[in-house]
């Protein structure tokens, strides 16, 4: 996930305030030509001008507009305008982005940002990954790799999933591990994702596991999800060699 707003903003001096704001959905996938829609929340009590941001990974972060319930217009950017882009409220802490005519380079991390003023603080929402792509998006692919013979001397072993992303992605994926059919939650954790030189990326997974639970041959399965596209591979110790 990218860092906090403030690295990304530096326009701006903002902090992590009280105010909770939250955004939703946390991703949005959608095809070229469609109408993608975002909210964000400003929390209870608070009631403040929301301005949405573009980050996209390894990009200049882009104002995108600022708006208020109480305004006629909404202000924007440079290099945004409507009808492309607008902003609308259903309440008074409540907002919406609304992006028309998608185009793949509109896929990002979209961030809302709003003032607390009981604080004199900025703070934003966590953001909204946006994907746009063709009329279809490739399913992730996925490598699992086993422990090394050097760690199965020892009691912990590792084993490493790496996924090959689409490039409308922008290396945006959730990633799973089971063992045995059963979710698995400690001794995972996974790396930032690469863009390769075929625009594709790559991440990697790794799940630290029991030497014992390996030698009992237990399957051990990686899923990658990329919007509605996932994909999943299992392994064990009677698969490989090791």
């Amino acid at each position: 996930m990218l860092g906090s707003l403030c690295t990304l903003i530096t326009a701006l001096t903002c902090v992590s305030g009280v105010t909770l704001v939250t955004q939703k959905p946390p991703v949005v996938t959608l095809t070229t030509g469609q109408t993608a829609t975002m909210d964000c929340n400003q929390g209870t009590g608070n009631s403040q001008a929301v301005s949405w941001y573009k980050q996209v990974p390894g990009g200049v972060t882009q104002y995108i507009l600022r708006y208020y319930h109480g305004w006629s217009s909404v202000y924007y950017g440079s290099g945004f305008s409507a009808p492309k882009f607008t902003s609308n409220h259903q309440s008074q802490s409540d907002y919406r982005l609304i992006i028309n005519s998608l185009e793949a380079q509109d896929s990002a991390v979209y961030y809302c940002l709003t003032w607390d003023g009981s604080d004199n603080e900025y703070v934003f929402g966590q953001g909204t990954k946006l994907i746009v792509t063709g009329s279809t998006l490739p399913p992730p692919v996925l490598t699992v790799f086993p422990p090394s013979a050097d760690e199965l001397q020892s009691n912990k072993a590792t084993l490493v999933c790496v996924a090959s992303l689409p490039s409308p992605s922008l290396g945006f994926a959730d990633v799973t591990w089971t063992a045995a059919g059963s979710p698995v939650s400690s001794g995972v954790s996974s790396s930032s994702a690469v863009q390769q030189p075929d625009q594709t990326f790559h991440i990697s997974s790794y799940l630290a596991i029991q030497t014992a639970d390996w030698k009992r041959d237990k399957a051990y399965t990686c899923q990658v999800s990329v919007g509605s596209k996932a994909s999943e591979k299992s392994i064990k110790k009677s698969d490989c060699s090791t």
